[in-house]
C-alpha cells in the first residue's frame, strides 16, 4: 500500500513538475517576444530622435543659407544689415537708392556714409565680408570739413532672388 501511495505521489509531483515547466517555458517565450518588441521600439525611437536632430541641423543650415540671399519681396533684412554694419564701424550711413539692375540679376544699392577714414575703411571691409555676395560698382571717398570723411558706395547685391 505504501508503494502505491509513493507511486501516486510521484505521479502527482511529476505531473505538477511538467505542468509548471511548461508554464515557465510559455512565460519565457512571451518574455523574449516582449523584449524583442521593446528593443525594436527603442531602436525606432532612437531613429526618430536622430531624424529630429538631423531636421534641426538642416533647419539651422537653411536659415544660415537664407541669410546669404535677399528676396525681391523682402530686401529690408539686407538693408538693415548694411546699416548695422555701418554702426558697428562707427559711421553714420544712409541708404540713398535701391533699384533692380537692368539685367534683373541684382539689386543696386546706393549708400552714403560719413565718419573717420579708418571707420569708413572698416565699413567697407565689413561690407566685403558680409554674408551677402556683393559687387562694388563704385566707391567715392573724399574728405569733408575737419577730420570727417564722406563716402558714397554703389553696390550690387548679386545674391538677389527675384
Amino acid at each position: 500500500m505504501l508503494f502505491f501511495i509513493t507511486i501516486l505521489l510521484l505521479g502527482i509531483f511529476l505531473y505538477g513538475f511538467i505542468y509548471l515547466f511548461g508554464k515557465m517555458n510559455d512565460h519565457n517565450t512571451k518574455s523574449q517576444l516582449a523584449e524583442t518588441e521593446w528593443k525594436k521600439e527603442a531602436l525606432r525611437r532612437d531613429k526618430i530622435k536622430t531624424l529630429n536632430n538631423s531636421v534641426q541641423i538642416i533647419e539651422a543650415q537653411k536659415a544660415q543659407i537664407e541669410t546669404h540671399f535677399a528676396e525681391s519681396s523682402d530686401v529690408v533684412p539686407f538693408l538693415d544689415t548694411v546699416e548695422r554694419l555701418a554702426k558697428e564701424a562707427g559711421n553714420k550711413a544712409e541708404v540713398i537708392s535701391v533699384n533692380i539692375s537692368d539685367d534683373k540679376n541684382g539689386l543696386l544699392v546706393g549708400i552714403q556714409a560719413s565718419g573717420s577714414f579708418a571707420n569708413l575703411y572698416k565699413f567697407l571691409t565689413l561690407l566685403e565680408n558680409s554674408p551677402y555676395e556683393l559687387e562694388f560698382m563704385g566707391v567715392d571717398m573724399h574728405q569733408g570739413i575737419g577730420r570727417d570723411w564722406k563716402a558714397t558706395f554703389k553696390i550690387k547685391l548679386l545674391s538677389f532672388v527675384i
